[in-house]
């Protein structure tokens, strides 16, 4: 499990009234079709915001968020740092990050998505942004494959692409996800 997702975990019973386990017991005497209204139902009826709600959701199921993470980085174990370090940087931002992990990616958001992290390939990771009004350059792209859930892309191959540059993109995302 990663670090971040661990935090989360561990803050929860402060932050949520409840431990992961309580809130699993919970889920379980409901029956919702989709991972939507599981989120609804927590964020409506027990006042849990979007960001535990979508973790606790993703983790009472059979395949929990850690397992999504996991399968992205099989046969691509030489990007988890780079992942990893952006996630420890993002989460400094501030305590409304969360991190939603998918299929092929992971979701950075506040109240929207402002980041996207997805292992492209063995070698490279693509991070897409959402930085609107914000110009286009050699390193900073066009959003590409992300489409309309990011403005613009930056491809990752290794942690020293990790620099101030890209930090300070990332933090403008971030406080323009609010």
């Amino acid at each position: 499990m990663d670090k971040a997702l661990q935090t989360m975990i561990n803050n929860m019973p402060e932050k949520t009234g409840k431990a992961l386990d309580d809130w699993k017991k919970i889920l379980r005497t409901e029956n919702f079709a989709k991972h939507s209204e599981a989120v609804k139902f927590l964020k409506e009826q027990h006042g849990v915001t979007h960001g535990f709600a979508n973790t606790i959701v993703a983790l009472s199921k059979e395949n929990p968020s850690a397992d999504l993470v996991e399968n992205q980085y099989k046969g691509k174990e030489t990007l988890v740092p780079l992942y990893e370090k952006i996630l420890t940087i993002v989460t400094t931002f501030g305590t409304d990050v969360s991190i939603s992990p998918k299929k092929g990616s992971v979701s950075l958001r506040r109240k929207h998505q402002f980041a996207l992290i997805k292992p492209a390939t063995k070698k490279r990771i693509d991070l897409g942004l959402k930085l609107k009004d914000v110009a286009i350059t050699d390193r900073l792209e066009n959003s590409g494959p992300f489409g309309t859930m990011c403005t613009h892309r930056v491809r990752l191959h290794e942690i020293s692409e990790i620099d101030e540059e890209l930090i300070s993109w990332l933090k403008t995302a971030y406080e323009k996800g609010q």
